[in-house]
């Protein structure tokens, strides 16, 4: 991607989208009209989702249903709590946009039924609606401000990109623009998944919550490839229609640790090393259970990677899995919980932390989804050489880091 003059990187950005990427793009300033049947059907510049582009799409991913159960699907999406901060609006409307909305409606027979519609289909990107805005005017409270690069995926703006000329520092992006936009039209980011900045050579990513230093480069597009810290390999990597909603439906957690929900995005390496080892995991039989081992370097987030690797198994693959995280320190051990807490994968109202080995052979026979324990008290021998079990849902042992995950089922323990 080669940029001649500075004033062309929003304008080169949105046809890289278009041209390479397969979105839609168009330019609103100037050229936008409101009212139904008018460019992005708002009906004025405070709306922040294409409800007719929404509507549509529920009605197509969920045929068959009474009209009034996509108007109030619709009023669900887009309905916001006034007193609800930013960040706990966006991880409520997450989990509609992940999971889809859960509805009860009367069928046409009468009888109430309860369903919960789809917002996109994560399995087949094509059947979803990429539109790129270049250039939207949007309405604050108390002032207007102009985007310059809206990502709108089935109506709803999930990609904000914050374009910078050539010679710009792109931390300016962050502290002037985007902190700003925050400010003054938050309901911009309420439906936000990805924030991205860019000035044509470089660009970074990272989320409505994050911090200037914990916005990320996007560097290679497979493990194998070659490295490249470019805007287009950012844009590539991301912005693909597959990648974007992977990243969307499994990538993304809220750590609430602080008390105030820090939303997390997955870092380039998180990314393409999760989906290699849930890559080993669905060839697990051809592999002979050698699922590999997922190396990390200090601080670069193992926790998240752990979280995010065991519930893109638990939703994409099915299957009984149990996660046995075993760590060999108390504070690890702690650690290591803590983190699958605060992000919302289990809970102290099911312990499932092991006090001792006894403790931890009654919680595997629970079959629960996740289980932790130091690894001492993981006190069962197991023999390489024996079948471990007929089940197809069984992970034979690969050891790895420090920090490591088991697969249990009738009794028999398989790390990697």
């Amino acid at each position: 991607m080669n940029y001649t003059e500075d004033t062309l990187v929003q304008q080169t950005t949105a046809d890289y989208l278009q041209q390479q990427l397969g979105w839609t793009s168009v330019y609103a300033y100037n050229n936008e009209d409101f009212g139904p049947n008018s460019l992005l059907g708002r009906a004025a510049d405070r709306e922040v989702v294409l409800t007719r582009t929404l509507r549509g799409k529920l009605l197509a991913l969920n045929p068959n249903l009474p009209d009034t159960a996509y108007d109030d699907a619709v009023r669900q999406i887009t309905a916001i709590v006034a007193s609800q901060t930013l960040a706990a609006t966006n991880r409520e409307k997450y989990t509609q946009i992940r999971d889809g909305v859960q509805l009860t409606f009367r069928n046409d027979k009468g009888e109430r039924v309860r369903q919960r519609l789809r917002v996109f289909d994560f399995d087949t990107p094509d059947n979803n609606d990429f539109l790129c805005v270049c250039e939207l005017w949007v309405k604050g409270d108390l002032y207007r401000r102009r985007a310059d690069i809206v990502g709108f995926v089935n109506g709803l703006p999930l990609l904000f990109i914050e374009c910078k000329n050539l010679h710009k520092n792109l931390k300016t992006a962050f502290e002037q623009n985007f902190s700003d936009y925050r400010d003054t039209i938050p309901h911009l980011f309420h439906h936000n998944a990805i924030v991205m900045f860019g000035n044509g050579e470089q660009a970074k990513i990272g989320s409505i919550t994050s911090r200037w230093e914990h916005f990320n480069e996007w560097k290679r597009l497979a493990e194998d490839a070659p490295g490249a810290v470019d805007m287009e390999t950012l844009l590539k990597g991301v912005c693909e229609k597959g990648n974007f909603l992977d990243l969307v439906e499994n990538f993304i957690l809220f750590d609430e640790s602080a008390g105030e929900p820090k939303k997390i995005i997955a870092r380039n390496h998180q990314f393409l090393g999760v989906n290699r080892a849930i890559a080993s995991v669905r060839e697990r039989k051809a592999r002979q259970g050698k699922l590999g081992v997922f190396w990390h370097t200090q601080g670069s987030g193992k926790s998240y990677s752990m979280v995010m690797f065991t519930r893109k198994v638990h939703r994409k693959l099915g299957g009984n899995f149990i996660f046995l995280v075993l760590t060999d320190r108390d504070n690890l051990d702690t650690q290591i919980y803590k983190t699958f807490a605060n992000c919302g994968v289990v809970s102290d109202q099911e312990p499932c932390r092991a006090a001792s080995g006894h403790h931890l052979n009654a919680l595997l026979t629970l079959h629960k989804a996740y289980i932790f324990s130091l690894i001492q008290k993981f006190n069962h021998k197991v023999e390489p050489e024996q079948p471990y079990s007929e089940r197809d849902d069984i992970i034979p042992p690969r050891l790895g880091s420090i920090s490591r995950v088991v697969v249990e089922s009738r009794n028999s323990y398989y790390f990697f």
